[in-house]
């Protein structure tokens, strides 16, 4: 049977780390972490939490990077869940990486507000401009996949997972055209092998994480002059997708 390949793309400080234990705590499913990220780093020269020791840890050529999305899972898994920044598919970049791999996946997206995205991001990076949260990158992706398939693409948005994973999750998977299962509920709390190096700079509330957590009452996020414009620049990008959410 040949391999179920899904290529989940998001942008940062959303839910995608969950996402990943999620589909990794399922036994027919190997899952990857953002495989780009070293190409990216490599190819734009920003500083990035442990820069070093990201270069190192990953191929900096994005042609290197392919044929293991191509190829057989570790375990010879049916299901192959990849976990994707749209960020670093920079805008510049997308003939010059190349996406045309992308049709041997199923392709899906994982969407947050603006607003709350970047109210995260500077928690870890101080220094953000619009580019760095992926919105621009996110909606020509879509739009992309969109055009090959001829219909959207499945989109859900991290907050409904979070507040009904068992129901998201199956509207998820049933778009994706795999079986669901309620492994995808819960997990062993910690690290993985299949981490990216950088979880000791990012991963620190995932790795206590045992499952999703129903998130707080969502109250109005203040913003500086600077990100609030940036928000406002990435909101019609996040909105061409959230229309389309599950």
């Amino acid at each position: 049977m040949p391999t179920i390949r899904i290529a989940m793309w998001s942008g940062p400080r959303n839910i995608s780390t969950a996402m990943m234990r999620s589909f990794g705590a399922r036994a027919d499913c190997h899952v990857v972490d953002e495989p780009f990220y070293a190409a990216f780093l490599a190819e734009t020269r920003l500083i990035h939490p442990m820069n070093d020791e990201v270069l190192a840890s990953q191929s900096n050529d994005w042609r290197d990077v392919v044929p293991t999305l191509l190829g057989p899972t570790p375990n010879g898994e049916p299901i192959f869940y990849q976990k994707h920044m749209t960020h670093h598919m920079l805008p510049n970049m997308v003939s010059d990486f190349g996406l045309d791999w992308m049709r041997q996946c199923r392709n899906a997206f994982l969407i947050r507000d603006p607003a709350r995205v970047l109210a995260s991001y500077i928690v870890k990076r101080e220094d953000v401009q619009l580019a760095d949260i992926g919105f621009v990158q996110q909606a020509d992706i879509f739009a992309r996949e969109a055009d090959r398939l001829g219909h959207a693409p499945p989109v859900v948005e991290g907050v409904d997972v979070l507040r009904d994973p068992a129901a998201t999750l199956a509207k998820l998977c049933a778009a994706l055209d795999i079986p669901w299962t309620d492994q995808m509920l819960s997990w062993p709390a910690g690290r993985r092998a299949t981490d990216g190096v950088w979880a000791p700079a990012w991963y620190d509330a995932v790795e206590k994480s045992t499952g999703f957590t129903a998130p707080p009452p969502e109250a109005p996020v203040a913003l500086s002059d600077h990100l609030q414009r940036i928000a406002d620049e990435a909101r019609p990008h996040y909105e061409a997708l959230a229309k389309w959410k599950l």
